[in-house]
């Protein structure tokens, strides 16, 4: 697998984590709903992200 996806892999990977664990403060100090709910779509689409460059990268590496 060529280094780049392997490097943008690990940084959706880290953003996926930053996002849930700001979301989890958020939740835990009574934060925003509206706060809340943004966050889940951010992580949902941060995960979508990672997955799809796992499947581009494991495409390019048995190529």
């Amino acid at each position: 697998m060529p280094f780049i996806f392997s490097a943008l892999i690990g940084l959706t990977i880290i953003s996926v984590a930053a996002v849930l664990l700001f979301g989890l403060v958020n939740m835990t100090r009574d934060g925003s709903v509206n706060l809340s709910q943004k966050l889940m779509r951010w992580r949902v689409g941060m995960q979508f992200l990672a997955i799809l460059l796992v499947l581009v990268g494991f495409d390019f590496s048995t190529a």
